[in-house]
């Protein structure tokens, strides 16, 4: 799947927080797509404020446009406040970027363990985020911060129960 950049990134003035209101809500909102939309074609979970200000999301180099690092920081913060990111240190330098929430990654191992009648079994994280039989699944490659965040999701709900194992933690769905 490649990534098309919306309209929005090739207009010059999409790299500059408008003063207008409504004009800036509809700019934070296309921000907070392009940003989700972004780390999820990329399998990108966390990403420090500087690598952000650097990767093409916030720098044009066709149109040699840059977000300001103020700028950057209200996008961030826009997607704290709507559950998509959390800041990783109280200096707000490193952030997970929640593309899908830690319920919606849990209901989509369950539906495979589920399909694939797996229900019963025990696997270690390594197995359900980069094993073999995961591969063409969309967890796959999940970064193990928010795979255990989505298996105490199942956990809530009595699907699963997150066990300790000689070699690390694995899962065991009910």
């Amino acid at each position: 799947m490649s990534f098309e950049w919306p309209w929005q990134y090739r207009f010059p003035p999409f790299f500059t927080l408008q003063p207008n209101v409504d004009t800036r809500q509809k700019q934070m909102t296309a921000w907070c797509s392009l940003v989700l939309l972004y780390c999820r074609l990329n399998k990108q979970y966390t990403m420090t404020v500087m690598e952000a200000q650097e990767s093409p999301l916030f720098n044009n180099r066709k149109l040699q446009r840059k977000l300001p690092m103020e700028s950057i920081q209200v996008v961030l913060e826009e997607l704290r406040k709507k559950g998509n990111l959390e800041w990783l240190d109280k200096n707000k330098s490193s952030f997970l970027i929640m593309w899908r929430r830690p319920e919606e990654w849990g209901k989509l191992i369950y539906q495979w363990v589920s399909k694939n009648g797996l229900t019963n079994s025990v696997f270690t994280l390594y197995e359900l985020s980069n094993g073999d039989d995961t591969q063409n699944e969309e967890f796959h490659g999940l970064e193990e911060s928010m795979l255990l965040r989505a298996l105490q999701a199942l956990q809530q709900e009595h699907r699963a129960e997150i066990i300790t194992l000689d070699d690390g933690r694995g899962v065991k769905f009910f």
